[in-house]
């Protein structure tokens, strides 16, 4: 059986996986340019704009297993993003 997308939703779906995907360049180019494992700010902005993203083709495409794990995801990277903004405001305050 072949299932018919429009081109908008596969273009959806590819900029999600794009902007998902690059979270492992931007990381893998921080760590080689220290020679050491770092995740760079950008990793966790880019998983969740790239989870969000690839959340909305999943709810269209009504996957709820897709949707339970981009939701995970985006819960996660969003938390990071938290605790990372939150860290320079606490020494500001110390």
């Amino acid at each position: 059986m072949k299932i018919e997308i429009p081109t908008i939703w596969l273009v959806v779906g590819f900029a999600g996986q794009a902007l998902f995907s690059m979270r492992f360049l931007i990381q893998w180019i921080a760590s080689e340019r220290r020679k050491q494992s770092v995740i760079p700010i950008a990793f966790w902005w880019f998983s969740l704009a790239g989870g969000l993203v690839l959340l909305i083709y999943a709810i269209h495409r009504s996957d709820p297993v897709f949707i339970l794990g981009q939701t995970a995801g985006a819960f996660i990277y969003f938390r990071n993003l938290m605790l990372i903004h939150r860290k320079p405001a606490e020494a500001a305050q110390a």
